[in-house]
This record gives structure tokens, sequence and C-alpha cells, in this order.
């Protein structure tokens, strides 16, 4: 498991006039919250930033930020990107305790898709209803990834929340929260519309052979 550390700064200035001369400075404004502590401003360099961001893990992970020299364990609440240049223009670190839970969103990841039977043999498609879950859990135990095994799912065959393979100690929010009502599709595998739209139209079209056949002559 990779460990992942920003380096930041205390901000005194605020506002957004602030946060623009940081930009242009290359930085990145953000700020730190969480465990009963007053909420702190910070800076960070943009490009240190960028490069971690490019990494699937670094959204979920237990991340160090070193304050001033000073370290502190974090995680990953939210990314402001600016809607069409490759800028960030903002972060927020939530600060975690060994002993409390955290509410985090972490990916799914597909395993055997190629090998998946529905594919394989029945003709069908994946078709992915999420990419990521809500999940509930230690810091201790906060997983990377959760693993879906396509392998044996079958046509017409759907994999729910409820369904999902999840490590000791973590629990899923939306089952935790609202109950089974909201075990919501994760991923099926189906026939293509047009695969599935031609075979209704060859069963028609049996069904109505069928029935011709079975029509008695006038004498």
């Amino acid at each position: 498991m990779e460990n992942f550390e920003i380096n930041a700064q205390r901000r005194t200035d605020k506002g957004k006039g602030a946060s623009r001369r940081l930009r242009r400075t290359g930085y990145t404004p953000a700020i730190i919250y969480g465990s009963k502590k007053d909420p702190v401003p910070l800076t960070i360099k943009h490009n240190e930033l960028a490069k971690h961001l490019e990494h699937e893990a670094f959204y979920s992970h237990i991340l160090t930020v070193n304050i001033d020299n000073q370290p502190e364990k974090v995680v990953l609440k939210d990314v402001q990107r600016h809607p069409y240049r490759p800028i960030i223009l903002h972060i927020d670190l939530q600060r975690v305790s060994e002993t409390e839970k955290v509410h985090m969103r972490v990916p799914l990841h597909f395993l055997n898709e190629e090998q998946c039977i529905g594919v394989k043999q029945g003709g069908g498609v994946v078709s992915r209803q999420k990419i990521d879950v809500e999940i509930h859990c230690l810091p201790k135990d906060l997983p990377e990834f959760i693993e879906i095994d396509l392998a044996s799912l079958d046509l017409n065959q759907i994999v729910h929340i409820s369904d999902l393979a999840l490590p000791e100690g973590v629990s899923l929010a939306v089952l935790t929260n609202k109950g089974d009502k909201h075990d919501l599709p994760v991923v099926s595998v189906h026939l293509a519309r047009g695969d599935k739209a031609d075979e209704e139209e060859d069963n028609r079209e049996d069904e109505e052979g069928g029935e011709e056949q079975t029509e008695e002559k006038p004498e």
C-alpha cells in the first residue's frame, strides 16, 4: 500500500483575491478540519498535488499532511477543479482519529470481465451502474478499492450492493443508513439493445409461424 505525503504551510491571507494571487504563484489553497479541532487554511504546491491526484489510491487512502513539518493524518474529502483548464482550485482535508470511523467513497474494480460467462457464452455485454461506493470503517480498515469478480456472472444476472464482498470492519453506508430498500444494482450482464430487439423479433416470427401451421384448411 502506497504512503502519500503532502507538504503544506499555514495560510494567513483569506478571500477570493488572496486565493487567486496564491494560484498565480503555483500554489493551491486548501483547508484541514475535523477531530474537534479548529479548521486551518493551508497552501500546497500545485504541481506536487497534481501528481498525487493522478493516482486512484490517493482518493481513498489515509494521507499524511505535514503542516510546517508537523504531521497529521487526513483523508481527501473534496477537490475543486477549473472547468476547462488543468488547474486544481481548492481541496478539503479531514483529520482522522484511530478510534473514529470515517465515511469515504472507494472505487470498484471489476475483475474477469472478458471471462464472464454471460459475455463468452451468452453473447451479452457488461453494464456498470456504479463505479464506487460509500463505506464506513475505522481508518486502519480503509480499503484502497473493492473488487467484484464477474467470471461467474451469467446473462441477465445482476450484482447488487448487498452482494459485494467487503473487508473485515467495513460496512456499506447506504445499507447502514437507509436499509435494504436501497440495495441498488452495481453491475449486470444483458444482451446489447440491437441483439435483444433481433431476438424478440425472431421469437415473434417463431410464434406466428407456429400459429399458421396449426390452422385448419377449409373444406
